[in-house]
């Protein structure tokens, strides 16, 4: 195939991929890649490189495949590094097309208008593929290499650098190359998965612990709670790969005390790919079960944390159907308890937010069970939105892995323009919002099916708190927050205010209802505190 120059490529390699949408800024270094999108697809002009990244990760996620961002070279690619990163922590799929200055200047070190130093090596730094288009012949080659190796386990961004002078060249396309043979999926040591086999044939209180490598195995691990009787923790990231609903998931609790008093009793755990975050085990303390079956499809999470007893290198989907005929019943008892203990966590955490149970409530009530919920890290989100907001599908739970601030809006525009279809709810506070403020342009402009709650408390509340909690002062927490009244009319965005938990109803239901965005805001010194103020889980030397 012939092309007129590589944006018309670029939008030809993209309707491969199912891509309908991609978001980024336009750059004279960018320029035809951006008009041939804007012109057959979907172009989506963020307001920053880190937000384009974001977008285009959370729509991968949202729609279980491949997003697609582009930026300028330089300082933009510069500026799309961290959020790089979380598509790298996440494992998530994302192309990132770059620009570069002219291929005969590469690596010249003139000052060339947006050159920068190995721009390359800044990329393979923070993608899990980076590559240089380095000739019109083969740029077609290249991105679809790039592709296939960003949705390839374990996953996680790539990134393409394409000169300008490359990209206004006409395209010489040839077909397409046959996929590389790919490794077979690997299979468990057979009497490893004989002895799994045998473990779970005798378990009478079994668990299984359910992270982001399980989302691929809904079915089969539904199935398998049913024959066993387990109960079902998970991370944050496998949250809804079983809806939070069934009776036997007991979710993102694994640290509580009733969870841990349940691990400890435990006769088995099998895990599923996760891979025990910090965040999640206490940094490492959470005591599991001498009885371990892990499963997992990368080969150097076996064992990492947590040692295993039968590690089983492999798809979660045939492991876990090769165990499924092995399951035997749960003790009554066991069963009954683990319905317990999910009441339990449950109960415990909406007593410890008090005012914030009734936004908890009203939020699931209006939400139709395919709404996208995406969540910037924030104190709603850390304390009750990864817990006890139910997610029924783990396409719905879009948040950043990585862990870091002022991602959510723009994550949140992503997931909602890859589902149009199904409402969108963004839950951030002030001071992450604040990070990418601009981007309530984009959504004025995109005007996307987007509900987005700001929790207003003047700061960084987290931090906040664990001043509060073991320091004499307070540093760089309290922050001038803006007039989001003001700031939604300047934007043209419909406003709502909630200021008791009386309001949570009917103003969420008045916004997830809109066909377009609304800024919510939830004013926290009107609502009133948390029964018991949250810090994060981690580890502070000395307290």
């Amino acid at each position: 195939m012939h092309y007129d120059n590589g944006g018309d490529l670029l939008v030809a390699v993209l309707r491969e991929l199912d891509i309908d949408t991609v978001f980024g800024i336009v750059s004279v270094h960018n320029l035809p890649l951006v008009e041939a999108v804007d012109r057959a697809l979907r172009f989506v002009p963020v307001r920053h490189e880190a937000t384009a990244v974001n977008a285009a990760d959370a729509y991968g996620r949202a729609r279980g495949g491949i997003g697609c961002a582009l930026t300028s070279t330089g300082t933009g690619a510069g500026n799309a590094a961290g959020s790089l990163i979380e598509a790298l922590s996440a494992g998530t799929a994302v192309l990132h097309v770059t620009g570069q200055v002219e291929h005969r200047y590469l690596g010249g070190g003139r000052g060339y208008i947006h050159e920068t130093k190995d721009q390359l090596g800044m990329l393979a730094a923070v993608s899990a593929h980076a590559a240089t288009v380095d000739s019109a012949a083969d740029a077609g080659r290249i991105l679809r290499r790039a592709a296939r190796a960003a949705r390839t386990t374990p996953g996680g961004p790539a990134s393409v650098e394409w000169p300008i002078d490359l990209q206004y060249a006409a395209q010489t396309d040839p077909p397409t190359e046959p996929p590389a043979p790919t490794a077979p999926t690997p299979v468990p040591v057979p009497d490893q998965l004989c002895a799994a086999a045998a473990q779970l044939s005798s378990a009478r209180r079994p668990l299984i612990w359910a992270g982001g490598g399980a989302a691929g195995a809904r079915t089969v691990l539904a199935e398998l709670l049913a024959a066993t009787g387990a109960g079902l923790l998970t991370s944050n990231s496998g949250r809804g790969t079983v809806p939070e609903d069934h009776p036997q998931v007991i979710g993102n609790f694994a640290t509580t005390p009733p969870a841990r008093a349940l691990l400890a009793d435990a006769d088995l755990l099998l895990t599923v790919g996760t891979h025990f975050r910090s965040n999640e085990t206490a940094d490492y303390e959470l005591e599991l079960p001498a009885a371990h079956l892990q499963i997992d499809l990368d080969a150097a999470a076996l064992g990492r944390v947590y040692p295993t007893r039968h590690p089983l290198h492999g798809d979660a989907t045939d492991v876990l159907a090769a165990l499924l005929p092995h399951a035997a019943p749960a003790e009554p008892a066991w069963t009954d308890r683990v319905g317990a203990v999910r009441d339990q966590v449950r109960a415990a955490l909406r007593d410890a937010i008090g005012p914030h149970a009734a936004l908890c409530d009203a939020l699931r009530a209006v939400l139709p069970r395919t709404a996208v919920v995406a969540r910037d890290v924030t104190i709603a989100s850390s304390s009750w939105g990864n817990r006890l907001l139910e997610l029924y599908d783990p396409r719905d739970n879009v948040f950043p892995r990585g862990g870091g601030i002022g991602q959510g809006l723009g994550m949140g525009i992503g997931a909602a323009l890859a589902r149009p279809q199904d409402p969108t709810v963004v839950i951030a506070g002030d001071g992450g919002l604040a990070v990418h403020l601009g981007e309530l342009l984009t959504l004025a402009q995109e005007r996307p099916r987007l509900t987005l709650l700001v929790f207003n408390d003047g700061g960084y509340g987290v931090l906040r708190n664990m001043q509060d909690a073991h320091r004499a002062r307070r540093s760089g927490v309290d922050l001038a927050t803006a007039d989001f009244a003001r700031l939604a009319a300047a934007c043209g965005l419909p406003y709502r205010r909630i200021a008791a938990a009386e309001h949570a109803a009917p103003v969420l239901a008045e916004a997830v209802g809109s066909a377009g965005p609304v800024l919510v805001e939830v004013d926290l010194a009107a609502l009133g505190p948390m029964k018991r103020p949250f810090t994060p889980p981690v580890n502070v030397p000395g307290q």
